[in-house]
C-alpha cells in the first residue's frame, strides 16, 4: 500500500492529492498529520494522476509538505448482524449506546444500486402510524414514501418519534423494525429521540442513526445510505417489515450544497 506525500491543496473539506496511480473512486482514504495523528476521508473524483479526496474530519492542521496520504482499497461498509436492532449508532455507523461493537455476520457496501421500482410488488400492504391525518387521509403503504413537510417551530421531531413509536403493518406475521436516521440535528433534539425511544419500549425493535449538527457535513451525507444499507439488510436477509424514517432532509440538502460550493460547482 503506497503512501503519497503530493497533497497539492487543501480547500475547506476538500485535498487535492497529485501524481497517485490505481486509484478508484469513493475508495477510503487514512491521512497521517506529522503529529502521527489520523484524518480519514474518500475519493470523490480523479483525473489522470490527480485525486480530489473529501475529509470526514477539520482541515485544520494539515500540512501538505509533511502529512502523508494513503488510499486503503476499499470503500466505506457498514458491519451487520442480527444484533443491530435495538443500537443507537453515529451518522458515520459507530455504535454511541456504551454497547458492544458489533460482531458482522457481513459487511455491505453503503453504495448500493437503487431498486428498480418496477420490479417490486404493487404496494397495498396499510402502515398503520397511529396518526390520524395520515392514515385516514394520506394513508402509508408498504413499499411506499411519504413526506412531511415542516417549518421552524412546528413540533416535527415529536410526529416522527410518535411514527416511529406507534408504526405497525396490519394483519402480517412478520416482524416489524423501524431504521431511524437524524440529520444534522443539536444534541438536545437526539437525546430527546433516544429518551423516547428507550421509555416507550420502541428501541428494541429499532436501528438509530445519529448524525449531529457539529459533526462533519460529508458524514451527514453517508447517514441516510447507511439507514437504507442498514434496512435492505433486516428486510432481505432477515424477512423483516422495516419502515425507514429520515429527519431532517433540509439538513441533508445543506450537506451537498456545502460539499458542492467547496467543489467550486453551480448549486
Amino acid at each position: 500500500m503506497k503512501e503519497y506525500r503530493t497533497i497539492k491543496e487543501v480547500a475547506g473539506p476538500l485535498m487535492v492529492v497529485d501524481k497517485v496511480d490505481n486509484v478508484k473512486y469513493e475508495e477510503l482514504v487514512e491521512i497521517e498529520l506529522q503529529s502521527g495523528e489520523i484524518r480519514r476521508g474518500k475519493v470523490l473524483e480523479i483525473n489522470e494522476d490527480r485525486a480530489l479526496v473529501q475529509l470526514f474530519e477539520s482541515a485544520a492542521g494539515i500540512d501538505i509538505q509533511a502529512s502523508k496520504v494513503k488510499f486503503l482499497g476499499r470503500v466505506a461498509t457498514l458491519p451487520v448482524s442480527p444484533d443491530i436492532v435495538g443500537r443507537v449508532f453515529d451518522g458515520g455507523g459507530k455504535p454511541i449506546d456504551k454497547g458492544p461493537e458489533i460482531i458482522a455476520d457481513k459487511n455491505l457496501d453503503i453504495n448500493g444500486i437503487p431498486i428498480n421500482p418496477f420490479a417490486r410488488n404493487y404496494p397495498n400492504d396499510f402502515i398503520q402510524t397511529g396518526v390520524s391525518a395520515i392514515d385516514g387521509m394520506n394513508t402509508l403503504v408498504r413499499g411506499q414514501k411519504l413526506p412531511i413537510f415542516s417549518v421552524s417551530g412546528l413540533p416535527h421531531n415529536t410526529l416522527a418519534a410518535q411514527i416511529a413509536r406507534q408504526a405497525a403493518v396490519k394483519n402480517q406475521e412478520e416482524e416489524f423494525a423501524v431504521v431511524f436516521a437524524a440529520m444534522g440535528i443539536t444534541f438536545e433534539e437526539a437525546q430527546y429521540f433516544i429518551d423516547d425511544f428507550r421509555k416507550t419500549g420502541a428501541i428494541e425493535r429499532a436501528v438509530l442513526f445519529m448524525n449531529l449538527a457539529d459533526d462533519p457535513a460529508v458524514e451527514r451525507i453517508s447517514t441516510p445510505r447507511l439507514a437504507l444499507t442498514c434496512a435492505e439488510y433486516l428486510a432481505f436477509d432477515l424477512g423483516m417489515h422495516v419502515l425507514v424514517i429520515l429527519t431532517d432532509m433540509t439538513n441533508y440538502c445543506e450537506a451537498l450544497r456545502e460539499v458542492g460550493a467547496a467543489r467550486k460547482e453551480i448549486p
